[in-house]
């Protein structure tokens, strides 16, 4: 069996700590084993890690998230790059076709999609297990996971069985039908009719989903697929593939299943009440504190809140009202805090002088042994000051070491890298008449090769 982790998110339930490259499967607010906290999608790496499920895991999620992703879970689990925002149905089609294509998976192999924001046991990793054994046995196209209705929500969509006994061995029902975010009155009706929330859980077999390419016209090669990116469809899985697919079955889940995606239920899940500097008042009761920021938060006298603060701004919000943060930021500006696979920056200012020439400061925090790709910029020069920690620096093929207080001066069109050794941070002042992150030709990306290239004293043409 083939795991597919969905990954992406437009990152707007949970501004400010959230953006759409720092999607809420990236937030480090859990509480881990540890004493740490961890991400979403680190927990649940961590937990099929521990039921020998990694191994056969991918994940798909916007192109640029692919640096994030190897930040949070390392090189070693493929990803599987959309080049457009499209939605969930888009999503599980590059999957399959990567997995089918780029991994040579057999036609007849299980595949089953999860979202990488699951809460869960434990126990749910055993029921992963028994999609093989559903679909064989009931002779199912697809298979679906439920869970059981804690109240009449409209945040979630609903599986309605059919009215019939169970599969004898798995516990799998027949799917009379499926209903997307209905009101509360309607949830109501849903309940009393044995419906369960849709858990965002699909397993089919490959041969499955890329018969449904070619029933539409679509290719089965990844790179002519993921070439078409823009023109797939936007819909979900569950409106192009779910609702279309007879027939289909739902296993009912009991276990713990939660969605973290909104401020009213993550903070339940974090360990404490207060994330970073700041302070409660003893009456200040069920209000929550996630800062990001150096400079402390006091809240005095006020209940039910969560106060979030990033570099991209302040949400004070009631929790029961805290959603609508994704109707009001109608606009995404550029993230001021980013994470690199070597590790984040934050950008500090940027400003445009009379002659439109910009200046750019961010602060970059480069973690032990990891490193920046050689590149070059073509419109802007830098000036690097560390602030602590030592590593070496690669100007033009030239490599030197430096430490505390070196400044580092990088012209326009000169090839560079950075390894650290320790822990390093520094401030980098980039000056040029278009600062963009585009702005960036990579030469190489193995420090190995940086440093062959370095022993040949030349960089590599353009």
């Amino acid at each position: 069996m083939r795991i597919v982790l969905l990954g992406g998110g437009s990152g707007k339930r949970l501004w400010p700590l959230s953006n759409e490259i720092r999607s809420k499967i990236f937030l480090k607010v859990l509480k881990a084993g540890d004493g740490g906290k961890e991400s979403m999608i680190q927990r649940l790496c961590r937990q099929l890690d521990e039921a020998g499920l990694l191994g056969s895991t991918a994940i798909v999620a916007h192109r640029n998230q692919a640096e994030i992703v190897q930040n949070h879970v390392g090189g070693s689990i493929p990803f599987i790059a959309e080049t457009y925002r499209r939605g969930t149905y888009t999503a599980i089609a590059l999957a399959a076709s990567y997995l089918h294509t780029e991994l040579n998976a057999d036609r007849e192999e299980i595949v089953c999609v999860l979202p990488a924001d699951l809460f869960v046991d434990d126990a749910f990793f055993d029921v992963l297990r028994k999609l093989p054994e559903v679909l064989a046995e009931s002779g199912a196209r697809l298979a679906l996971l439920g869970s059981a209705p804690t109240h009449p929500s409209g945040q979630f969509g609903y599986i309605v069985p059919e009215q019939a006994s169970s599969g004898p061995a798995t516990g799998y029902t027949p799917i009379a039908r499926f209903v997307e975010k209905p009101n509360a009155d309607d949830a109501r009706l849903l309940i009393s009719s044995h419906a369960m929330w849709n858990c965002g859980v699909y397993a089919f077999s490959l041969a499955f989903m890329l018969s449904h390419l070619k029933d539409t016209g679509l290719p089965e090669a990844y790179d002519e697929l993921a070439a078409s990116c823009e023109h797939l469809p936007e819909a979900s899985f569950d409106v192009e593939v779910s609702e279309n697919t007879r027939p289909s079955v739902v296993i009912p889940y009991d276990g713990l299943w939660r969605d973290l995606g909104d401020w009213s239920v993550l903070p339940d899940y974090v360990g404490h009440q207060v994330i970073g500097h700041g302070e409660l008042s003893s009456d200040s009761a069920h209000t929550h504190i996630v800062n990001e920021l150096a400079l402390p938060i006091h809240v005095i006298g006020a209940s039910n809140l969560i106060v979030a603060a990033s570099a991209d701004g302040i949400l004070v919000a009631s929790k029961d009202k805290s959603n609508q943060i994704k109707a009001i930021r109608s606009s995404s500006p550029k993230p001021r805090y980013e994470e690199k696979r070597w590790g984040a920056y934050l950008i500090l200012d940027h400003s445009t002088s009379d002659a439109q020439s910009e200046t750019l400061t961010k602060k970059v925090n480069l973690l032990p042994g990891k490193h920046t790709s050689y590149h070059v910029h073509q419109r802007r020069k830098e000036i690097w000051t560390i602030i602590t920690g030592t590593g070496e620096f690669v100007l033009d093929a030239v490599m030197t070491g430096f430490q505390t207080g070196d400044i580092l001066q990088i012209p326009v069109g000169a090839g560079h890298a950075v390894r650290a050794i320790t822990q390093v941070e520094y401030l980098v002042v980039q000056i040029g008449t278009e600062l963009l992150e585009e702005d960036s030709i990579r030469l190489a990306m193995d420090w190995q090769e940086i440093v062959r290239l370095c022993g040949r004293g030349s960089r590599p043409a353009e």
